[in-house]
């Protein structure tokens, strides 16, 4: 029954914030299967993510900067971003800005529940930890899916230059904020909460501006207005 119990709370963050990222796209629903398979392919990254890490750690050894904004974020975003574009940014349904935010948020919830389920019985984790984890590591990687899908989906609509520069924005600044959360989680050991918590609020401000701008921007949002005169 206890383990049981530490399976639900290490899979229940991340259906729940899944649930509510897809209830937010408002104007035009993806598929749900099409979603709900971003949201597997996630589990799978996370195989590639631990050999990289591994070779990575080996190679360059574990200093904390390496560890946290290479080894860490880097190769976690990297591949998230990689899969994001090949599978998904090119797909017919990826038709507005805010489809984006739903897949790199689907495919980041998805790494996040097996790497929770994976520390949980690795680690012979209490429902107090896994009620941690889920405000932090899974709600975290949850906030890096945002900011990547956001950018995705302007490079998606835009051109040129523009269409490069958030391109290049949406994989550096999730794997730039994922080292920063990191290397506070991995060096801070005394205080790290006193910069946690507010970086986490930072983020989840700012991905509630970005789910709010992505949403406005929706063609369909126009041609649903328009039909409602």
């Amino acid at each position: 029954m206890l383990i049981f119990s530490i399976l639900t709370a290490a899979v229940a963050p991340g259906i729940a914030l899944l649930t509510y990222f897809y209830l937010r796209d408002k104007y035009d629903a993806e598929p749900l299967q099409m979603v709900l398979k971003v949201f597997l392919i996630g589990f799978l990254v996370i195989l590639p993510v631990m050999i990289l890490q591994r070779g990575l750690t080996i190679w360059l050894g574990d200093g904390p900067i390496v560890q946290a904004f290479v080894v860490s974020a880097g190769v976690e975003e990297a591949l998230k971003w990689f899969v994001l574009f090949y599978l998904i940014y090119h797909h017919t349904e990826f038709d507005e800005p805010y489809d984006g935010i739903l897949y790199a948020t689907a495919i980041s919830l998805g790494f996040a529940t097996v790497e929770n389920v994976i520390y949980a019985f690795a680690s012979h984790a209490t429902m107090g930890t896994m009620m941690v984890r889920a405000l932090l590591p899974v709600s975290g990687h949850a906030m890096f899916g945002v900011m990547m899908g956001y950018y995705l989906g302007r490079a998606k609509f835009s051109i040129g230059w523009s269409n490069r520069k958030y391109l290049l924005f949406s994989l550096l600044l999730p794997l730039f904020w994922h080292g920063v959360y990191d290397w506070i989680l991995d060096n801070l050991s005394q205080y790290w909460i006193w910069y946690i918590v507010p970086l986490m609020a930072f983020f989840w401000y700012g991905g509630l501006g970005k789910i709010y701008r992505a949403t406005k921007r929706s063609p369909f949002r126009l041609t649903e207005a328009g039909g409602q005169d």
